[in-house]
């Protein structure tokens, strides 16, 4: 069983992905925010596959919070640039456009690229 906070970011995801669709040419970053970690995934809706992912788990040595977000941000940009992807739709999932999500956001524009 949900509680009400998991309940209200599911039904604000689903209102976020009625609206966002991600094609090959322009993917969708979608972010996951864990406890201590944060996660995130280029996805193309059309072809059904992730295309690419990062994570604090894997880009940040000793960083954590927000610093390890706009890390994460900049790995998934340059991912994108390795694959000739300089535009895409930002998925936050649910998640208030705060702290570790909008630092992610932060980083992949730092980086390059557009949305």
């Amino acid at each position: 069983m949900l509680n009400k906070k998991e309940l209200s970011r599911r039904r604000r995801q689903r209102s976020i992905r009625k609206r966002i669709r991600g094609t090959d040419e322009r993917p969708r970053i979608c972010v996951f925010r864990s406890a201590k970690h944060i996660y995130a995934q280029l996805i193309s809706d059309d072809s059904g596959r992730t295309l690419a992912s990062a994570s604090s788990l894997s880009v940040t040595g000793d960083a954590k919070g927000v610093d390890a977000a706009k890390a994460v941000g900049r790995e998934l940009a340059g991912v994108c640039k390795e694959k000739g992807i300089s535009e895409v739709i930002f998925d936050r999932n649910g998640f208030l456009y705060h702290g570790r999500v909008k630092a992610l956001a932060e980083g992949a524009r730092e980086a390059g690229l557009t949305f």
